[in-house]
């Protein structure tokens, strides 16, 4: 049996990088002070059909659709913000919390796309929310902080481009000036374009194949609110230090948003640079039946950033120390020392005590671990133990009463000269 085309398993070392992006992430939300919604993995289709919009790509070609045994029609979630917002709804959390709200979520989402390089059909998101704030404030919020997530990525070459799509106003007005425009170019543009033209003619800029065709195309005339609001915006970014970039091209492909709208986009990808996007969707909420309250959040895939990672971060062994037993009679007080280490936090494995010396070392140089604690026979009369630095070979004796404080000692040395190397890399 295999898995299915464009899902996969996640093995060592990957799963570590995909754990260290999530923690990295949760330090960095809990420093700006957002908090952790986990949303079910399945939900009825109508929730991404009114959120969405129906012409979008997810709607109409990519979501995992079906009918359950109760004859509901339900979804495997392809994204994460009208999960948010249905469950802000749902539990009266405008009443029932205490603002301001901000909230993150981490899981797999679906989508039956094309597999590519860090594109799969179930892919891990990261996402961020902030609901009641109607301010360039907010927007600048967001965009800090994941700036400063992926900065603490040590990704490099971050750019962040955005646009406005401004209020109802304004986009209605755009959108009929893209339409009188578009009505000579129609014959020429994609049969997806063609469809667009009449549901939903602003995805049209949003298209790869027909981007050429379209570089002359009008640009955005913002009502003087709108802005303001977008002036003050990169005001804010500049005075912040964050490299972005204004695309007055750049839509994103999802009906609900509105006014600002933003990707991040990492060079060291290549031709698939984006690593995240969002925008601010101050109508969402009160269309699906909740209060009248502006939001802005965004998304990132763990996948691509995954691939950023992979070669250029070392996720530290978590088998720091190995503990070896030379002997029968030492088996007992070698699996004593090994829980009595990890009881007190020191990161520690094993393999086959019944197995030789020599065949227990092996194991603990493949498993990467930095040191051996090997106890024998002679070392328990002696109340002795060896621990040797498996890096440099050098061995040393050790009283087994102070074992604990030597390998805490040595942890809390290795991390530090850890931090130190990674400071001077960046």
């Amino acid at each position: 049996m295999k898995t299915l085309r464009g899902f996969r398993d996640i093995l060592p070392p990957e799963s570590d990088v995909f754990h260290f992006i999530e923690e990295k992430s949760r330090e960095i939300f809990n420093i700006f002070s957002y908090r952790e919604i986990r949303s079910p993995t399945l939900e009825e289709t109508a929730l991404f059909i009114k959120s969405t919009g129906e012409t979008t790509d997810i709607v109409e070609k990519e979501m995992y659709s079906f009918t359950d045994n109760g004859g509901r029609n339900v979804t495997l979630r392809p994204e994460g913000t009208p999960q948010i917002v249905r469950a802000f709804i749902n539990h009266n959390m405008s009443t029932n919390y205490v603002p301001p709200f901000k909230f993150f979520y981490i899981g797999s989402m679906f989508r039956a796309e094309r597999p590519q390089a860090g594109r799969f059909r179930e892919f891990e998101q990261i996402g961020v929310e902030y609901i009641g704030n109607a301010t360039p404030f907010s927007d600048a919020e967001v965009i800090i902080l994941l700036y400063r997530l992926l900065s603490s990525l040590n990704i490099k070459d971050v750019l962040i481009e955005m646009n406005s799509l401004g209020c109802d106003k304004c986009r209605q007005e755009y959108k009929n000036a893209l339409t009188r425009y578009l009505e000579a170019k129609i014959d020429s543009l994609c049969p997806a374009c063609q469809r667009r033209y009449q549901r939903n003619p602003l995805r049209i800029l949003d298209c790869k194949i027909d981007r050429e065709k379209i570089r002359d195309a009008p640009e955005i005339d913002l009502c003087s609110t709108c802005n303001l609001h977008f002036e003050k915006l990169s005001n804010l970014l500049k005075k912040s230090h964050i490299n972005f970039q204004v695309n007055k091209f750049l839509v994103r492909g999802l009906d609900y948003y509105t006014g600002t709208v933003f990707e991040a986009k990492s060079s060291e990808l290549g031709a698939q640079d984006e690593v995240a996007a969002g925008g601010r969707y101050d109508n969402l909420i009160k269309s699906m039946g909740g209060p009248n309250m502006p939001a802005v959040g965004w998304a990132l895939g763990t996948d691509r950033v995954a691939i950023l990672l992979k070669d250029k971060v070392k996720i530290n062994s978590e088998k720091r120390f190995f503990v070896a037993c030379a002997g029968e009679n030492a088996r007992d007080k070698c699996f004593e020392v090994l829980l009595n280490l990890r009881k007190n936090g020191v990161v520690a494995d094993f393999s086959n005590f019944e197995a030789s010396l020599r065949s227990q070392m092996r194991t603990a140089n493949k498993s990467k671990s930095s040191f051996a604690i090997i106890i024998g026979e002679k070392e328990i009369a002696q109340g002795m133990c060896i621990l040797k630095n498996l890096k440099k070979g050098e061995e040393k004796q050790i009283p087994l009463v102070n074992i604990v404080e030597e390998a805490l000692s040595v942890m809390e040395k290795k991390s530090h000269d850890e931090d130190t190397s990674l400071r001077r890399s960046e």
